[in-house]
């Protein structure tokens, strides 16, 4: 039986689990990043990019962090899927030229079988189509049958954090809800049997703009693990938005609109699955001190914003109510993120949308 463990327990277990692997928890960086070429913070390796490509000296050579990030490229397939999200939450283990394949995937399957207590029958490994070395610890050391390690292209493993900078193959985690089905026929694109929910980048290469693949001075471990993803899985709920993390937020809109979620038409579920997504989004931009405008980080936010109370008319709310649902995502993420609680009293204006200009 798989831990039934809340949110903030699975960040927490992640964290200590790394701790006690001889990694330094460092705290979320900010959602606006250093990085020049991105708007926002869109995955947990982000702050490293300048120590993966060895333009900054590491200060601890092992690191866990729970990363904010904020991705809109799939905003309108937010709250129609099951796990699509502007705002999410990537834990990450990083290794800065210290362990590499094998500690790597040694202890993700630790974490995942002992501690999170996930059935080995269910788990699925994915590895680059090229990357012997990583089939056969999977193989060898862990004793997955041949059969059961997936064998997957450039297109699914190999990360890359943009069209240049640092990459490498990677070796993925697939959770099986219906390992009935047997092992004939696996199909790790069936999202409606398969979740990714660990993916253990092993980077070791730099892209160039020519597409050119150089060695990077160390071998780096970049792993990332959906915390949303992981909560659908312990909770035993069927989407990411019915978990402690989101749920709440969907029934306070809920509540304002006079309707029960439970009981609500597909649609007027998926606006107010949008609203829960969309309100985390907002809260955390604004804790890092974005402001709603008409360019860049800021147009993100308004669009965002606007996408709330237009989902919310939907919905039959009337008036201001952003205020109110954005209590319930504070509560829930102030113990992890407390600035998002500090913020607040500041910035209730700015996320009202009674302002034309957010």
């Amino acid at each position: 039986m798989v831990a039934s463990l809340s949110g903030a327990q699975i960040r927490q277990t992640f964290l200590d689990f790394y701790a006690a692997k001889g990694h330094k928890i460092l705290p979320s960086a900010s959602l606006v990043p250093e990085d020049p070429t991105v708007l926002l913070t869109i995955a947990g390796m982000l702050p490293f990019k300048p120590i993966f490509l060895g333009q900054r000296e590491a200060e601890v050579s092992r690191a866990t962090t729970s990363q904010k990030c904020i991705r809109t490229n799939d905003i309108e397939n937010v709250g129609k899927t099951a796990r699509h999200h502007t705002y999410f939450e990537m834990l990450g283990n990083f290794s800065f030229g210290d362990y590499f394949k094998e500690e790597a995937i040694a202890w993700a399957w630790e974490l995942s079988t002992e501690v999170y207590k996930l059935p080995p029958e269910r788990l699925i490994p994915s590895v680059f189509s090229e990357d012997d070395e990583a089939f056969a610890i999977w193989r060898d050391k862990i004793g997955i049958p041949e059969h059961r390690i997936q064998r997957m292209g450039a297109e699914d493993n190999f990360w890359a954090s943009g069209p240049t900078g640092p990459c490498g193959p990677c070796s993925e985690l697939y959770y099986d809800f219906h390992p009935e089905k047997g092992d004939e026929k696996i199909d790790l694109e069936d999202d409606s049997r398969f979740i990714e929910y660990y993916n253990l980048v092993f980077m070791e290469y730099n892209r160039d703009s020519d597409g050119k693949l150089s060695p990077l001075k160390n071998k780096n471990i970049d792993t990332g693990m959906g915390l949303e993803r992981m909560a659908q899985i312990l909770q035993g709920v069927p989407n990411n938005y019915e978990t402690d993390l989101i749920f709440p937020i969907i029934e306070a809109a809920a509540q304002i609109a006079g309707i029960k979620y439970q009981k609500a038409k597909a649609k007027t579920k998926i606006s107010l699955k949008v609203i829960g997504d969309h309100v985390r989004s907002v809260v955390q931009m604004i804790a890092d001190g974005i402001t709603a405008s008409n360019v860049g980080r800021g147009y993100v936010l308004r669009r965002l914003i606007r996408r709330v109370v237009r989902h919310g008319q939907l919905v039959g709310i009337d008036g201001a109510f952003i205020t109110q649902v954005a209590e319930t995502a504070i509560a829930s993420l102030e113990v992890a993120y407390p600035e998002v609680r500090e913020r607040e009293k500041s910035s209730k204006l700015s996320w009202s949308g009674k302002n034309r200009n957010s």
